[in-house]
């Protein structure tokens, strides 16, 4: 399949959203406090005449997805790029395409696409401020063998949830990092 197959596959953000499970009030909850920064219509004007469209490989469980996604919406919406998602687990042979490092199914990934279906530009799973913060905070885990890694582990993610919750700097810091993508 091309592009744009995968692109007609997809569920609108208001399908997959209605099917979330697990971070769907989260999602929510970014989508409605997010707002893109003032200063930047001449971008989104210059996005708006490009056409583009937007693949977004997620799962609903994925927390990273969760904190980018909103973010990809808001700038969708004020840029006029429609957007579709796939879930990762039932379109591996479109995610093997984009897979982080050449290795790992890490998401979200979105694919931008031209008006021809060309793919015009990738980001994801995480900005590079935000992927330091996680290194950061695996670092400080046990080794896996530890009897305490399970827990720890888990403390670690609420953690983080909870930051990419609350904390509108990461937000910001995805804004750039996908604006950037699309400059």
């Amino acid at each position: 399949m091309n592009l744009v197959d995968w692109f007609n596959k997809g569920m609108t953000p208001e399908e997959y959203i209605s099917s979330m499970e697990k971070h769907k009030e989260s999602l929510q909850t970014i989508l409605q406090k997010f707002e893109v920064p003032a200063g930047d219509e001449a971008l989104l004007a210059n996005l708006k005449d490009e056409e583009l469209r937007v693949i977004v490989l997620t799962e609903d469980w994925c927390g990273d997805a969760m904190v980018n996604v909103p973010i990809l919406l808001k700038i969708a919406e004020k840029s006029g790029i429609e957007v579709r998602m796939l879930l990762r687990d039932q379109n591996l042979e479109l995610m093997d395409q984009y897979l982080t490092n050449g290795t790992s199914r890490a998401i979200p990934i979105f694919i931008f696409i031209d008006k021809e279906g060309n793919e015009r530009a990738v980001w994801g799973p995480r900005a590079d401020s935000v992927q330091q913060y996680v290194d950061e905070q695996r670092s400080k885990l046990p080794s896996k063998e530890d009897e305490t890694f399970a827990e720890k582990q888990s403390e670690m993610y609420s953690q983080m949830m909870q930051r990419y919750v609350t904390d509108s700097t990461v937000w910001d810091e995805v804004y750039s990092s996908i604006k950037n993508r699309l400059q």
